[in-house]
């Protein structure tokens, strides 16, 4: 009876939960580099450093990064932090208690985000590239940041070294559709203190590291795409030899 109290209550909250997430913010378009070896290589490094800390990808293999062009020795010299094997899944130390405890919920797999964070408003990289790039300060929470494409985030810039300290500026305007409310309008962002790389160079970064990630979630997407063209050729000359051979039996059965 309590199990079905908790699952009533959770599928009340769903709702709550995802508005809370969602944000009019637009997206920007996430560059594909998912068949440049070399960025697909620098997105493996930033997201081993940055972002395997906390969040897993525990459907990926380590010895499935060969794939990239990188040697077995290239792997376990410059990847493999988190396990002894080349063969292990890409998980963490950290338990989901633990994180819990300390970000107020458990870090999300990272195996399939790029495919699940699309939406109506664009594909999961557009969502990805957006996010990463949109952190600013903001000292009302706990974790000193927020984030325009998810406001009110609970994880910190994990890359704020790269891109330096960035604040959003904000204008009021009067509500076009209600002339007696106002409305808290973005007008973009001020850099407060550098970051180790350039504007520029940092969204380069993003895109080769939203790139890993969209090749992560699935290493077989250009393979589909090019025998989904051979399978739809093949069936389009079928039907072709199909229709002519139905009318030729039809012919003499006439």
């Amino acid at each position: 009876m309590r199990l079905l109290k908790k699952i009533a209550a959770a599928l009340i909250l769903l709702p709550g939960l995802a508005l809370a997430a969602e944000s009019d913010f637009p997206l920007d378009r996430a560059p594909d580099h998912t068949r440049d070896l070399g960025a697909l290589q620098n997105g493996a490094k930033l997201f081993v450093n940055y972002c395997l800390n906390c969040h897993a990808a525990s459907a990926m293999r380590y010895n499935k990064l060969q794939e990239l062009g990188l040697t077995p020795e290239q792997v376990k010299n410059n990847l493999l932090f988190t396990s002894d094997k080349i063969g292990d899944m890409m998980t963490i130390a950290m338990s989901p208690k633990d994180a819990k405890a300390w970000f107020g919920a458990t870090p999300p797999d990272l195996s399939v985000i790029a495919r699940a964070k699309a939406s109506s408003a664009g594909s999961g990289p557009d969502w990805l590239y957006t996010y990463l790039r949109t952190y600013y300060k903001d000292d009302t929470r706990t974790t000193g940041w927020n984030n325009m494409a998810f406001p009110n985030v609970g994880m910190p810039h994990a890359l704020w070294e790269l891109q330096g300290i960035r604040a959003a500026k904000f204008v009021d305007e009067k509500d076009p559709h209600d002339p007696s409310k106002t409305v808290h309008k973005f007008v973009g962002f001020e850099q407060l203190t550098p970051g180790k790389m350039s504007a520029a160079e940092y969204d380069r970064a993003v895109a080769d590291l939203v790139s890993f990630m969209s090749w992560m979630a699935e290493p077989a997407q250009h393979t589909r795409k090019r025998l989904g063209v051979w399978v739809l050729l093949f069936l389009g000359v079928f039907i072709v030899i199909t229709w002519r051979l139905n009318a030729s039996y039809w012919k003499h059965v006439k």
